[in-house]
């Protein structure tokens, strides 16, 4: 039975995604062994994340202050929006370096089950986008899996009707189905996004 400072770090670690309770264990116990300064080191990091990082403003990408770097670079394609579910797939997809667009994260997918529909995602902030930014192109990114896909056949039929003259495609295949973009190597995701297809609404 461990003492219940060492109990309660281990119940924290073990709330991190990917981390069970075994894990946990051998995380805390390596933290024991590193010296006060360490332990400072990480916990500043943390909550320096936490103080600091919030979302563009324009794309809802994680960002220090009002809009993120990939929107302030002037030498982005500003026609070219990737729309993507979450932060760390453009983290995946920037690592490919095959798009030079800017980014849409929607913050999730469409999920009726778990209670996520279009109100939930950042849908209308990317609706808004379109003409102003005069966006030709819009390059539906969603995970390969029944969410991903449902929002992906939403959001092009949204933008289908509402701007009848853009683009819309969907990655191509090289990425297997029911897997997530940030597990995906840069080779794959360079193929997908190079072989990328119309979607038909």
């Amino acid at each position: 039975m461990h003492v219940s400072a060492v109990q309660q770090l281990i119940d924290e670690f073990s709330r991190l995604p990917g981390i069970g309770p075994r894990s946990a264990q051998r995380i805390t116990f390596y933290m024991l062994k590193q010296t006060r300064p360490d332990a400072l080191r990480l916990a500043q990091a943390i909550l320096d994340a936490k103080d600091k990082v919030t979302f563009c403003t324009r794309c809802f990408n994680l960002a220090e202050g009002g809009e993120c770097e990939i929107c302030v670079d002037d030498r982005r394609d500003p026609h070219m929006i990737c729309v993507v579910e979450e932060p760390k797939d453009v983290i995946a997809l920037e690592k490919s370096r095959g798009f030079t667009g800017r980014y849409h994260v929607l913050q999730g997918a469409l999920s009726p089950i778990d209670g996520i529909g279009a109100d939930q995602l950042t849908i209308a902030a990317l609706i808004r986008r379109i003409e102003p930014e005069a966006v030709e192109e819009v390059i539906l990114c969603t995970n390969p899996n029944v969410e991903g896909d449902t929002t992906a056949l939403y959001l092009a039929r949204q933008l289908s009707e509402k701007f009848p003259k853009i683009k819309v495609s969907r990655l191509a295949s090289g990425l297997p189905a029911g897997s997530d973009l940030e597990y995906a190597d840069a080779v794959t995701l360079g193929y997908a996004l190079g072989g990328r297809r119309l979607v038909e609404s």
